[in-house]
């Protein structure tokens, strides 16, 4: 289930405000600042700061590579 485009432009990490990248198909959203991931559940982003999960710089490269191959845009523009 993909997310709403219209509440993908305001959807912002909670904790530094900044836009995220979302991932439709492994079903969460990412902040590459903070290098934080958040889970989509049932079609639903769970924006809560304690329940993201933080990533290792390997998976880092892999979500910024996809990023940059597959041309997907962050949530908003700051």
């Amino acid at each position: 289930m993909s997310l709403d485009p219209r509440l993908l432009e305001i959807l912002a990490c909670p904790e530094d405000k900044g836009p995220l990248y979302y991932f439709d198909d492994e079903q969460m959203l990412y902040n590459p600042r903070l290098k934080r991931c958040y889970e989509i559940r049932d079609g639903i982003p769970v924006m809560l700061i304690d329940e993201a999960t933080t990533v290792d710089d390997a998976e880092h490269d892999r979500l910024m590579g996809r990023v940059e191959a597959e041309s997907i845009p962050p949530t908003f523009q700051p």
